[in-house]
């Protein structure tokens, strides 16, 4: 492909607009997003540590449902930015419906499942009762919330990818901001109303996912958005079902190595004691709010890879490519910085035991070097590499790193060899960065330069 294909210059001033176009709001629509759980964390902490450690098990549930439906629409934002770049409007309406019909029928078993079997799946992360109660709690006030996850993310996953992420990440932010203000009155009782603690948390996801879906379905309602098209809802072409399906698989194969490997991270960590469990509950905050910078790059690069292969332009999408993957290091380096800077901070923030605080410092540091691979892995696996339909690679690095290294070294460390949770910690840490050269390597074969459209 590296012969076949002619390099050319990009016009560096109009790549710079569109990725800030496109990255800014996105990062935005992530760093609101990240906000609840800090919000969550910062407000329960005040509480007390039990509360917040056992909002953060039980969010893992979401989490999962998340990496679904991360599949789900990225599939859909793949052929849906190539298609867009194509200017084919109708078929970009059937992706939406494929969408839709998925996303629905997952977002009702993850709903009854946290109303069903709340303290069955808070086992899965604790044999703490105390935690398996509040966690339960709240499981079974936010599963309502978790029931329009799934179809206010496909709208939002086509106002991106339709050149209208403003509007988008202007929704998302106004629905954080409504989740925090709830977060605030529900959990230490303002304004009059009851002291909910961990259900206050939950009943105020829920009253924001509410009005995140309805103003979707507001904004979308104007001529310019695309719409699902209801009259085709149940028969689409089987071409396009067979495009998103050899798109959609590998990435919820992916998203499924990924998030259920996080979950179990989460689950080592969770067993290791409630020092260990508070400290990196605290940790996953501070990385998820540090990560949004990158989390936006990675999606802009996406979009901007995929515009420019839908369009035919190959060439150019192999150039912006390749101007995104260096970024990736640049802000890679970047977040290392900022994570060393904020850690003081973070530990002032909240209330911890002095043990949990000494592990809270030492998983930051670690975290500093891990914020590297993480954020070159974003951009170029799940921007650049995914914009092309390069899917599959995600998948294979993730069995083979995660699963393969990472997963059975701490598990090994935390239960055979019982290693500190600082070792066990850093165990989980090895995926992101050891396989940037595989990354590489990946990269420069240019299998993702491909039009996917048809």
């Amino acid at each position: 492909m590296k012969n076949k294909i002619t390099d050319v210059s990009i016009n560096k001033k109009t790549f710079y607009q569109n990725l800030a176009r496109l990255a800014l709001p996105i990062s935005l629509q992530s760093l609101m997003l990240a906000s609840v759980a800090a919000g969550d964390a910062l407000m329960l902490g005040k509480v007390a540590q039990n509360e917040m450690t056992a909002v953060s098990l039980a969010t893992q549930i979401q989490f999962v449902q998340n990496m679904f439906l991360s599949a789900i629409t990225g599939a859909g934002a793949i052929l849906g930015a190539q298609y867009w770049g194509k200017g084919d409007k109708h078929t970009l309406e059937d992706i939406f419906n494929m969408m839709l019909r998925i996303a629905g029928i997952l977002s009702i078993l993850f709903f009854l499942a946290c109303e069903l079997m709340p303290e069955m799946l808070m086992h899965i992360f604790t044999h703490d009762d105390p935690l398996i109660a509040l966690g339960s709690s709240y499981l079974r006030i936010a599963g309502w919330s978790y029931l329009l996850t799934g179809i206010s993310q496909c709208y939002l996953t086509m106002m991106k990818v339709s050149e209208h992420v403003k509007p988008g990440a202007v929704i998302s932010s106004c629905a954080v901001l409504l989740n925090i203000g709830l977060n605030a009155v529900f959990i230490f009782g303002l304004f009059g109303a009851p002291r909910m603690q961990a259900r206050g948390a939950a009943l105020a996801t829920t009253i924001s996912r509410m009005i995140e879906l309805a103003l979707c379905l507001a904004v979308s309602a104007k001529a310019s958005y695309i719409r699902p098209a209801f009259d085709r809802f149940i028969k689409l072409p089987r071409q396009l079902k067979a495009d998103f399906a050899r798109q959609c698989l590998p990435l919820m194969g992916g998203c499924l190595c990924w998030g259920v490997g996080f979950t179990s991270y989460t689950a080592i960590m969770g067993h290791m004691g409630t020092d260990a469990a508070a400290a990196n509950s605290v940790s996953a905050v501070a990385r998820d709010l540090i990560c949004c910078m990158c989390n936006g790059i990675g999606s802009a690069a996406g979009i901007m890879v995929g515009n420019e292969l839908g369009a035919g332009r190959l060439a150019m999408g192999k150039a912006y490519g390749t101007k995104l993957k260096n970024i990736s290091y640049v802000i890679g380096f970047l977040s290392t910085a900022l994570v060393l800077a904020v850690t003081p901070l973070v530990l002032r923030m909240v209330i911890l035991t002095p043990q949990a605080r000494e592990y809270l410092l030492g998983m930051m540091v670690i975290m500093s070097i891990y914020m590297i691979g993480r954020c070159v892995n974003t951009v170029t696996i799940n921007g650049v590499l995914d914009g092309g339909g390069d899917t599959l690679f995600d998948m294979y690095s993730l069995i083979v790193c995660m699963w393969m290294i990472a997963i059975p070294l701490a598990l090994i460390g935390a239960f055979v060899l019982h290693w500190s949770p600082l070792a066990v910690y850093a165990c989980t840490c090895l995926d992101e960065v050891g396989k940037i050269p595989w990354v590489m390597l990946r990269f420069r074969k240019y299998k993702w330069v491909q039009d996917l459209t048809r």
